[in-house]
């Protein structure tokens, strides 16, 4: 298969265009960042020109040393084919912590800006280092104005091209929004066909947020991920039926309704399996039986939710988006 062309949409905010389909490099537990290294030579070698990172994922330095590398074997011919995101940790999420967070970042990515850096979740942690599990004590109440004027300073300052958030619900867009001089430009949530966010989707699409899915078929097998987008018989009859793969399904799902969307394998054949879903398409058929899928939220961050905490509950954190 020759390399696939992933198509881009413009983002409310000037600068580059979002490709649609992008490398997610969340891998937990760790591997080592040479291996990480490698299979994102591998993704930029078969096609992937989105990368989206977190100083949480400890994969900025390797995803900085691909680029580099990619560079001087010449499968990429500059730095401005990449379109790179990454993310504030919430231990980070303090006023005068955020420029320097993301200047760090930046350091281990070896570049100068970042297309699009986003807050990881609305939460603040004490400061200190990055660290899972979160610690209970840690949660601190999260200063909307403070961190997200920060955020916006990173934009000025030419450090990050566009800002978003990850991980709002609309209760907290409609407070962001309310203070914000520069509105996020993304919202990177979980959605796939068992976790539709038809509710977010519209709101975001009314007040000129992209969305960016991950988990889009469930993150089976990780922490936060589930096994039921996978063995949901609904996808693989239409899979089985179209003679593709389940993750190919879910996969153009999520392109169909309008959204970029993130998927990660360390499998080569996988990769270019995952961006074989732009010359063909879902039935009408297909769609409505996809949208009859009972409706479950995988992720329910228990990390951030304590008795003693902001959060007493994953209700209160999703504002009932659950």
């Amino acid at each position: 298969m020759a390399n696939v062309v992933v198509p881009e949409t413009q983002l409310i905010s000037k600068g580059k265009a979002i490709p649609l389909l992008g490398f997610g490099t969340a891998e937990f537990p760790f591997v080592s960042s040479e291996s990480v290294k490698g299979h994102l030579l591998d993704a930029i070698r078969v096609g992937y020109r989105h990368f989206d990172s977190a100083r949480v994922y400890q994969s900025e330095q390797p995803l900085g040393n691909a680029v580099a590398e990619a560079l001087e074997l010449g499968l990429i011919s500059s730095r401005e084919e990449l379109f790179i995101s990454t993310k504030l940790w919430s231990s980070d999420a303090h006023g005068d912590l955020v420029v320097p967070a993301l200047q760090r970042s930046l350091k281990n990515l070896r570049l100068e800006y970042v297309d699009l850096y986003m807050l990881h979740f609305p939460v603040t942690l004490k400061p200190g280092e990055c660290t899972l599990p979160v610690l209970k004590e840690d949660l601190l109440p999260f200063d909307y104005e403070s961190v997200w004027k920060a955020m916006e300073e990173c934009q000025k300052l030419g450090l990050a091209k566009r800002i978003g958030v990850s991980n709002f619900s609309c209760k907290k867009l409609e407070k962001l929004l309310s203070i914000a001089e520069i509105p996020p430009a993304v919202n990177q949530v979980e959605m796939n066909p068992l976790w539709q966010q038809q509710k977010l989707r519209e709101f975001c699409k009314e007040k000129g947020i992209h969305i960016t899915a991950f988990s889009p078929l469930g993150a089976k097998g990780s922490f936060w991920g589930t096994n039921r987008v996978m063995e949901c018989e609904v996808l693989q009859e239409i899979a089985k039926a179209k003679g593709k793969t389940l993750a190919q399904v879910c996969l153009r799902w999520v392109h169909e309704q309008g959204v970029s969307v993130l998927v990660k394998s360390f499998k080569t054949e996988r990769m270019k399996e995952n961006l074989d879903i732009f010359d063909w398409s879902l039935s009408l058929e297909e769609l409505n039986k996809i949208g009859q899928i009972p409706q479950k939220k995988g992720f329910l961050a228990p990390e951030f939710v304590s008795p003693d905490g902001p959060f007493k509950s994953p209700e209160e954190f999703w504002d009932g988006e659950v």
